[in-house]
């Protein structure tokens, strides 16, 4: 667990480091919000109902730019080949990564979203429900990427690729952290997305470690 920690923690430091990409997810996150508005139109009640989505797809893209770092630059710098013959199985090695990518993509997000709530004119409950459902389904879209990240992280042009793989797979999550602001579907909504994301984060390390094997072959 001490390695394990260490790991985290260095993925954060670097993060930190390199600088400017959490304030880089915030500044898109919200600039979505800020133009949707523009083509929907000034009718307010129709903005509020689809103000959940808004910050779905704002979330979810803003996820996105992070995603080709998580496995590329440890690629490039050799630091992937040491952790492939470190003291933690690569399986656990992803799993640190995907947490602390985590940390620094969808808590920035988390923190922003009552800027997107002014802005949509969410209520009180809308804003509550979605920050809800984003906590129970973002661990979901982090892992996704990963796996996107470790399929496409010997190629050239991965980083254009691995967003067309995860799309598919992100779209379940998004309408089940939607479906739970239904008052009729809610709490069935709530407990799918919670089931998804516990099963999408187990499994997630051990397939991108097989993503791994084989593109490092």
């Amino acid at each position: 667990m001490s390695a394990f920690r260490t790991l985290i923690g260095r993925d954060l430091r670097l993060a930190v480091r390199v600088g400017g990409e959490a304030m880089t997810l915030v500044l898109f996150f919200v600039m979505v919000a800020v133009i949707v508005p523009f083509a929907i139109g000034p009718d307010r009640p129709q903005l509020m109902r689809l103000a959940p989505g808004i910050v779905w797809i704002a979330a979810f893209l803003s996820m996105l730019l992070g995603l080709d770092r998580l496995f590329r630059s440890d690629d490039e710098d050799g630091s992937l080949l040491l952790l492939r013959h470190s003291v933690l199985p690569l399986e656990a090695v992803i799993a640190a990564k995907v947490i602390a990518h985590w940390l620094v993509t969808a808590v920035p997000l988390l923190l922003a979203t009552p800027i997107l709530a002014l802005l949509l004119s969410m209520s009180w409950a809308q804003w509550w429900g979605t920050v809800l459902a984003l906590v129970a389904g973002t661990p979901a879209l982090t892992s996704f990427g990963a796996l996107g990240a470790a399929v496409t992280v010997g190629l050239r042009r991965g980083g254009l690729i691995a967003p067309v793989l995860i799309l598919p797979l992100a779209i379940p999550v998004m309408i089940f952290g939607v479906g739970m602001l239904d008052p009729l579907a809610g709490n069935g909504a709530a407990l799918f997305l919670v089931a998804l994301s516990l099963v999408v984060t187990v499994f997630s390390p051990f397939a991108a470690a097989l993503a791994l094997r084989a593109a490092g072959e």
